[in-house]
């Protein structure tokens, strides 16, 4: 029998590699790792990679276990679904990989600037119909750069053609350097890709299974976020997805959307 969303939360407290605080409030004291996430929680100076929306953190595992050399936080808000990678990481004994349950929006409070050197973005919600919490708009953008390095690099895997399309307009409308780029990951030429984005193929998540046994193809992006003080949000027309993600259909009857 699987374990209860509440037999879940209590083991997340309990787990060393885990931090829930999801609702910092606006006087709270500075986070007390903020700034020392490397040196103080996994006791190293190796870069840290951030996974937003990690939902069941497999792919923070995945990648933990592919880039020893790197610290991995996988950052969600839903604690039961966190729960199958903190499990599992913590079985396998992996010192290089951590979860942070919060709201994406208060990463600031979590994070001091140039603490962080990558983001990754693994089949986030599209939000068709809302541009400001779409995970690569030029709101989320303006929000990373406040804790991503220079330059720091932005990584895209989705199913969807809308957020895919989306996101080569925002990259484009603000000159953002893309170094990789392709909307069928599995099945373009590997001699196109860099080292790290051929090593990535070996990984796949329980869901991303699902969307290619559907015929979907996988995209991918990899691109760089120099600061700026401000970004040009692209004002174009995308033919919508027309389903919602796995197993449900889309929410709206409109073809496209900004």
């Amino acid at each position: 029998m699987s374990k209860g969303k509440l037999e879940k939360f209590a083991d997340m407290a309990s787990f060393p590699h885990v931090v829930e605080l999801p609702f910092p409030g606006f006087d709270a004291p500075p986070f007390h790792l903020r700034g020392k996430w490397a040196e103080t929680f996994f006791g190293n100076n190796n870069p840290i990679v951030l996974e937003l929306g990690c939902g069941k953190g497999e792919y923070t595992v995945g990648l933990g276990k592919l880039f020893p050399e790197k610290n991995f936080i996988g950052v969600d808000v839903k604690g039961s679904r966190m729960w199958t990678g903190a499990s599992q990481s913590l079985k396998d004994g992996m010192k290089n990989v951590g979860f942070l349950r919060t709201h994406i929006e208060f990463l600031e409070y979590f994070f001091e600037p140039d603490e962080i050197s990558e983001i990754w973005l693994t089949f986030s919600d599209p939000q068709m119909k809302k541009v400001r919490k779409r995970l690569t708009s030029t709101y989320f953008m303006q929000r990373y750069q406040n804790f991503l390095v220079n330059d720091g690099y932005v990584h895209l895997k989705t199913d969807s053609n809308f957020l895919f399309t989306y996101t080569r307009y925002m990259t484009e409308h603000n000159n953002l350097p893309v170094e990789v780029c392709t909307d069928d990951l599995y099945h373009a030429e590997k001699n196109l890709f860099d080292a790290e984005t051929q090593r990535i193929l070996a990984i796949q998540t329980y869901y991303e299974q699902q969307w290619i046994s559907r015929g979907l193809n996988i995209k991918y992006m990899k691109f760089r976020l120099p600061h700026r003080d401000e970004f040009i949000e692209p004002d174009v027309e995308i033919p919508m997805d027309d389903y919602r993600s796995y197993n449900r259909s889309k929410r709206s009857e409109s073809e496209t959307s900004k």
